[in-house]
């Protein structure tokens, strides 16, 4: 009863979030090199989380950022954002210099900045506390490039780490590549953001719950997710590997129709288990939704591999934990008298009127 009560209290929850973002989880990147007096980091943020904290990139507040906006807007970058990450070396503040700004990928703004160091060979802290201002949730990949290499998740909560120096100082004019010897990076780190982004993303919550209220044999449920697991796996790797990238407009509007459907289909349908027909389809329309997050980092083509298997097992985990948690729970209330069938009708209106808000809400936002 508590998993399902858990359950009804994400869909009232989603219902009154935000709808044009529900499955957004906030994420950026950073790759940050030690080099010869200081440090260099180059960082990427979406337009909108980054236009929240520096207000001047959309100063008309249209809602869109242009080229020009952020030209305008470099002093403010500077204030905004650069001065709210931290760099100290043996404890001395190092200076920021906006060395560059613009417009990347679908929606995404790059910054790069020199952090001047007085003091040389030393260790680098950096503590990057724009990310408090950010959206609650928000993730940043950092890519570490110094004489130890890797990759961490930071948060609000553990917004630090350190960059040590390289032995011998490669030339300025170039980034510092990673030591040979380093060891393989960022598989623990994606197969953590899978899970978040599976638990987190409330649209993607709400069409499982649609999918396993109606009745089904345990080998037909099984099939129903199966064939959504590879739907969104195939779609997934498609388009973080840039072979097929629909854009958001699309995608989004039609992952809502999807849950949407969903809804409906529980009023109609009288066997669960023959779903497997239609989440097979929707499964490669909610996998390019998981793939925005992995795109977002524009990871180098020698990582991309075991990057997309991490994330999409960590996909994986996150959506078996839910439906193990789920799935007994709705059993048992079923050999309840006034469970069946008012509770799931109830659920399935309410998934209905989610779906439509999503749709309606990512067409017009």
């Amino acid at each position: 009863m508590a998993s399902v009560l858990a359950a009804v209290t994400c869909l009232v929850v989603a219902l009154f979030s935000s709808p044009a973002c529900a499955h957004a989880v906030g994420i950026s990147r950073g790759e940050y090199a030690a080099r010869e007096g200081g440090l260099f980091a180059k960082l990427v943020f979406a337009r909108a989380e980054i236009a929240a904290l520096v207000p001047s990139l959309d100063a008309n507040h249209d809602g869109h950022v242009t080229a020009q906006e952020v030209q305008l807007a470099r002093p403010d970058l500077l204030r905004d954002l650069l001065a709210r990450i931290l760099v100290t070396s043996r404890d001395d503040a190092c200076a920021p210099t906006l060395l560059d700004s613009g417009l990347v990928e679908e929606d995404g703004l790059s910054v790069s900045a020199l952090f001047a160091c007085a003091a040389q060979d030393a260790p680098i802290a950096i503590d990057v506390r724009a990310l408090g201002a950010l959206a609650p949730g928000h993730r940043h990949v950092a890519r570490i490039l110094g004489s130890t290499s890797g990759e961490v998740m930071l948060s609000s909560e553990q917004p630090s780490f350190m960059v040590e120096p390289f032995a011998k100082e490669p030339s300025a004019s170039t980034t510092p590549a990673p030591p040979s010897e380093s060891p393989p990076r960022g598989s623990l780190l994606f197969f953590r953001m899978g899970i978040e982004h599976i638990l987190t993303g409330w649209d993607h919550l709400v069409f499982l719950l649609g999918l396993v209220l109606l009745r089904a044999r345990a080998r037909s449920l099984a099939a129903v997710v199966t064939a959504f697991t590879v739907g969104h796996s195939v779609t997934l790797a498609l388009a973080v590997t840039g072979l097929v990238v629909p854009s958001a407009r699309l995608v989004e509007p039609a992952i809502a129709l999807s849950i949407a459907y969903v809804g409906v289909d529980n009023f109609v349908s009288k066997d669960g288990g023959k779903r497997w027909r239609i989440t097979l389809p929707f499964g490669l329309v909610h996998g390019f939704g998981f793939a925005g997050a992995l795109r977002a980092l524009e990871l180098p083509r020698t990582e991309l591999a075991s990057a997309l298997v991490s994330f999409n097992l960590g996909v994986e985990a996150g959506q078996l934990a839910i439906l193990l948690l789920l799935v007994p729970s709705l059993e048992r209330l079923r050999r309840q008298p006034w469970f069946e069938p008012r509770i799931p009708r109830a659920v399935s209106a309410a998934i209905v009127v989610a779906g439509i808000a999503w749709f309606v809400a990512r067409v017009t936002g």
